[in-house]
């Protein structure tokens, strides 16, 4: 049975990707003050693309997140990333201390925050961007018979 006839499977990802983005986020977001963060809000991103992948097919979904776009999400989580802890050197503290990013008249925890959403985003992203990029590479392989 092809996946075009299971129209429940593609109806039910169509409404619950946004659903399962959504808390993506929340994860993220929600990582400074309880469990989550950038790793596993990375994850849930990329498994909606899985999902989608799966529902269908490799070749849409490869139209919807290119594969070139998927490796420019790794590299781009890993400049922001690398960005918030070179901006604090360069405020005069050391790699990511996240009390330098602000002005010294602020508050040093001001800089925490924003800090660590900034590090935790660029882990978001890289992470996201990983993992759909190796799902690529293992859903693209074809069986070799010998």
């Amino acid at each position: 049975m092809k996946m075009d006839d299971r129209v429940i499977l593609r109806v039910g990802t169509k409404v619950l990707s946004p659903f399962i983005l959504l808390f993506a986020l929340y994860v993220q977001f929600h990582g400074d003050y309880g469990p989550g963060g950038g790793f596993q809000a990375g994850v849930i991103f990329a498994a909606v693309f899985v999902l989608y992948a799966l529902v269908f097919g490799l070749e849409r979904a490869m139209e919807v997140m290119p594969a070139k776009v998927a490796y420019a999400c790794g590299a781009l989580g890993v400049a922001l990333y690398l960005g918030v802890g070179y901006l604090s050197m360069f405020r005069g503290g050391e790699f990511l201390n996240y009390s330098y990013l602000f002005d010294p008249e602020h508050d040093p925890t001001h800089g925490q925050h924003y800090g660590i959403i900034g590090v935790e985003l660029g882990v978001l992203v890289t992470v996201f961007g990983v993992m759909v990029a190796l799902f690529y590479a293992f859903a693209g392989r074809r069986r070799i018979d010998t």
